[in-house]
């Protein structure tokens, strides 16, 4: 399975995430996943990808163009794509996996995970979305969600597009096992 992880490209972050994301792909590599990522060599996407390659597990890193400075990019990966924007770089992303991890990020990671979201809502895609809450990270963020339904900007039944949780193994025995219908965009959102 090909599993895309978005993540933080930051070197500054805490260490429990970098160590949280390396555990992640190395239990991916051990169970024959493919990481598909945004080609960082630092932060939680340096992170995962040295999981992987210390794991054996292939690495697709897939940036724009003028990230390829020095120490930026990945130089281990299986296979490098390069793109010219990036907004090209998110549908690539999109195209090449078959389900989303959300790991700890910042406003990038943020794009990426509502564009996603967006886009299963619209039944533009069928494909699990696991948000890996380490450490609380994305508490805030689940309960904005939940205040978006209880404030009718988003329907209950939306939340259900995706799951949270604090354990890999878990994560990825959801990611291997997901088969849901796709969703009823009525009872989504208001279409009218």
């Amino acid at each position: 399975m090909n599993i895309c992880v978005y993540g933080a490209s930051s070197g500054s972050i805490d260490r429990i995430f970098h160590d949280s994301a390396y555990t992640l792909a190395a239990a991916m590599a051990r169970r024959g996943h493919v990481l598909v990522y945004g080609g960082g060599a630092c932060g939680v996407m340096g992170a995962t990808a040295k999981g992987m390659h210390e794991n054996g597990g292939k690495i697709i890193g897939i940036a724009p163009t003028f990230f390829e400075v020095d120490g930026v990019l990945y130089d281990k990966c299986t296979e490098f794509v390069y793109t010219e924007t990036m907004r090209e770089r998110k549908k690539i992303l999109e195209e090449r996996s078959d389900g989303f991890v959300i790991a700890p990020g910042g406003i990038g990671t943020l794009d990426e995970f509502f564009e996603i979201l967006t886009l299963k809502q619209l039944n533009r895609h069928n494909k699990p979305i696991a948000i890996f809450n380490v450490d609380g990270y994305y508490d805030d963020m689940l309960n904005l969600l939940e205040k978006m339904v209880e404030n009718r900007f988003m329907k209950k039944k939306s939340l259900e597009l995706y799951r949270c949780f604090t354990d890999e193994v878990q994560m990825l025995d959801y990611l291997e096992s997901y088969q849901d219908a796709l969703a009823d965009v009525t009872e989504l959102k208001e279409l009218g």
